[in-house]
């Protein structure tokens, strides 16, 4: 994996981390109201749900870089006419 993705990795991390943190002094407020606790949780759930999808879109833009750098062009053997 390149250092570019570990660090991009590393900083949704540190992003989900600071959701979970942020919370925590929320749910003191929250939790004698139902509905403000399922706000917050489902704020805290759709949070790191997004950054796990930006990764994982990340992750494919980068195979599919790679897949497009290795793959052979005209005249190498290989070559299926293929753009």
């Amino acid at each position: 994996m390149r250092k570019s993705s570990r660090l991009k990795g590393g900083g949704y991390l540190v992003s989900s981390a600071s959701v979970v943190l942020l919370a925590v002094p929320a749910l003191d407020g929250a939790k004698n109201d139902p509905v403000l606790l399922g706000c917050l949780l489902g704020g805290v759930v759709l949070s790191i749900a997004g950054m796990g999808l930006r990764w994982r879109s990340h992750r494919i833009e980068i195979h599919r870089k790679e897949t497009r750098l290795r793959r052979p062009t005209k005249g190498e053997e290989g070559w299926r006419g293929e753009v």
